[in-house]
Formats: C-alpha cells, structure tokens, sequence
C-alpha cells in the first residue's frame, strides 16, 4: 500500500472538493486526511490531502497523468503529487554560527525529520568537523563581495550534483544571490531574530536589551529578493525581565531560533505549507 500527498491550489469555485474526493474514491484510495482554506479575499483555494492506495495497478506516474487530464484541467488547478517514501533532498548552508546545526543534525539522527541532507555547504571551514562528526559530505565554498560569481557557480553545481531539493540556511551570514533565489524559489529557508526591523546590524540583543524589551522571538521565512521579507513559515516568543543579562538573551534568542526553523522545516519537508501573495497557508 502506497500513501500519497497532494497539494491543490486554484480559482475557488464550486465543486471542488466533491470532484477530489470522488476522484481519490475513483482510483480506490483511501483519505485519511484532508484539510482546504479559501482565502476570500483573493478568491483562491487551497487544499492538502492524504490517502492511502489500495490498487497496486495504480502508480503514481499514472495517477498524475489521470489526475491532470480528469480534474486538474477542469479547474484549472495548480497542483503536486508527492509519495510519502519520496524524502525530499535539503541542503545546508552555514556559516560559524553552530547552534542551529548542531540542532538540526541532532533532529535528524534521531528520526524527526522525514528528509535526506546530502551536504553541508559553508563560507567558512569552522563548522566542517561537526559535519564529518554526523558524516555530512561539507563543502567549503568561499563567498565575498569580491568572488561573488564563482561562489554562485559553485554553489548551483554542488546543489544540481546532489539533487537538492530546497536549502535551509542555518545562520549563513552572507546574502543569498538573486540567481540561486529564482532556482529555488519558495524552497530557501532562513531564520532571523524577530527585532527586525527595529533592532537591525551585528548585535540585536545588545539593541533590545539597551531598549528593556520584554519579548524576543524568532521567525521563519522563505528567501525572496527583498532582505528578510518573504512569505512567514513559523515565528515563536520568549519573555524577557528586567533582570536578564544579554548573555540571558542571546540564550533565549538562539534556542527560539532552534525550534522555530526546526518547526520550519518539518513543515516543509512534510509537504504542508503552500506560498501565494507573499504569504503562506500552513496545514496542521
């Protein structure tokens, strides 16, 4: 028995869901979970379903090439169709910073993320032996104003060798390049403090806590031209007191960091978020 995920977004019309449903019943599938939202505004429909295939003479290549000829045309729907065994591919981009690594790579060795990270990809050499501790091909790939270009080459061509299918940038500190945004768009991941745009430069907390800021956060997005403005995944908040210490915040800040990308990329290794307008629909 195979599962399969699809994603469906189009013009909000009527019928829809009768059409999906009836059609999964069609190929004798089974729904186990299905959820849809329907921004008014912008009079789009979203939906995420899942089902279990009980006719083994129905393969996914044959179930893409029928659902787009039977429903898909119809409705004029943008959608995918993804099996569960499909892991998607990501890769790393780091920097120095190692505490969202060394998350991430904990996560993973430990079975919580359902994905493949082929390589480790980093503008510096400081983190490469905790990459060879978790046996991570890492790869170092220089990037500064001055070789830009043949950063950028280099980058793309690890990427397509390995097959990867979105990016997570666990503190890279440079400013990803137009060309890589537009290969990967809606599939670069990064992570900020949650001060932007009031407490922006190298030391945020330092600015928060001169400022007596009772929350701090973290926020997950995807990378789009516009610096830290792209479509939000995952944000969480952690108070603060007059009585922390800006080692206090800098603590707290890199732990809401751990868990909101974490969070972010669960989500979207799961096949759960769909980007429209700068904004995101997260299923549960």
């Amino acid at each position: 028995m195979k599962k399969i995920t699809i994603l469906i977004n189009c013009k909000d019309q009527k019928g829809i869901i009768a059409a999906v449903t009836q059609y999964i019943a069609s190929i004798d599938g089974n729904i186990v979970y299905l959820d849809q939202h329907v921004d008014e505004a912008e009079n789009v429909f979203f939906m995420r379903l899942e089902c279990d295939l009980q006719n083994e003479n129905w393969t996914v290549a044959a179930i893409k090439s029928d659902f787009e000829i039977r429903l898909a045309q119809a409705f004029s729907m943008s959608w995918e169709i993804y099996t569960v065994a499909e892991k998607p591919r990501m890769a790393l981009f780091v920097s120095k910073y190692d505490h969202c690594l060394f998350d991430i790579l904990g996560r993973f060795s430990a079975g919580e993320l359902a994905l493949e990270i082929p390589i480790i990809i980093s503008n510096h050499e400081d983190l490469k032996p905790i990459a060879k501790r978790f046996g991570i091909p890492f790869f170092h790939v220089p990037f500064t104003k001055d070789n830009k270009i043949e950063g950028e080459k280099q980058q793309i061509a690890l990427l397509q060798q390995h097959n990867i299918d979105f990016i997570v940038l666990a503190r890279y500190m440079q400013i990803v390049t137009p060309k890589l945004i537009a290969l990967y768009k809606n599939k670069i991941i990064n992570i900020h403090h949650s001060f932007l745009p009031a407490f922006p430069g190298a030391k945020p907390y330092h600015s928060a806590f001169n400022r007596g800021v009772k929350i701090i956060g973290a926020t997950s997005h995807y990378v789009t031209e516009e610096l830290d403005e792209g479509p939000i995944i995952e944000q969480d908040i952690t108070r603060v007191l007059h009585s922390h210490s800006i080692d206090d915040f800098i603590m707290k800040g890199r732990d809401l960091e751990r868990i909101v990308l974490a969070r972010a990329i669960q989500l979207h290794a799961e096949r759960k978020t769909m980007v429209y307008s700068n904004k995101t629909v997260i299923f549960s």
